[in-house]
């Protein structure tokens, strides 16, 4: 499902809506390999600079406005993209990154070696991921999803460019495959990609993955 290109034509209103699944631009905690989480920390330079990129080509397709998370490092991007592509705006909450609870702001290699065990047992939890302190991966999917289903409901035929969080868009990704989340069931959804979800009715399905700018 690998393509090269974003939607360029705007659907017929009797067909499925499209949301463009893409995450906000690399930020300082990002390159230090801290978790976020709810947290928050600005674009790098080089998250600013990936935004802008993103912009030119997504100038090229047929958006017709952004939802995205209420966090700082989203609105930041979007701040970016909307310099170009000047697209009418919403911040939903239900669009934030999970709750990381006790983790958030350490190193991942950190929780790699002072909670290895409680990180197996986690990851092995599939869907029940929680950390301590913190939602699970059910809960972050239970509202993202609705969020984008209602704005479905509200917004019939249209091209919806969705900034958000890693975490945010595995989910609905990976339950719009059917996928558990387990390690044994990993597909694998690139840095600075988007994402095309289609939604018939209560449903989401993948229309493409791994998206990227031309280099």
């Amino acid at each position: 499902m690998d393509m090269s290109t974003p939607p360029l034509q705007k659907p017929a209103a009797n067909q499925q809506i499209v949301f463009g699944l893409l995450r906000h631009g690399i930020t300082l905690w990002n390159e230090e390999k801290r978790i976020q989480g709810s947290k928050n920390s600005p674009l790098s330079q080089q998250g600013r600079a990936a935004t802008a990129v993103w912009a030119r080509y997504l100038e090229h397709g047929r958006w017709d406005r952004i939802v995205a998370s209420d966090l700082g490092r989203v609105k930041e991007t979007v701040a970016i993209l909307n310099t170009v592509l000047n697209l009418p705006l919403t911040f939903d909450a239900r669009l934030r990154e999970l709750d990381w609870g006790q983790w958030e702001g350490k190193k991942v290699q950190e929780i790699k070696t002072s909670a290895a065990a409680e990180l197996d047992r986690q990851v092995k939890a599939g869907w029940n991921f929680r950390p301590p302190g913190g939602e699970s991966r059910a809960e972050v999917l239970a509202r993202a999803k609705a969020a984008l289903l209602e704005t479905a409901r509200h917004r019939p035929g249209e091209n919806i460019l969705t900034v958000c969080h890693l975490g945010v868009i595995k989910c609905l990704v990976l339950d719009a495959l059917g996928n558990s989340y387990l390690p044994s069931e990993s597909i694998r959804l690139e840095q600075n990609t988007m994402h095309l979800l289609a939604v018939s009715g209560e449903n989401l399905s993948c229309l493409q993955l791994n998206i990227a700018p031309p280099p």
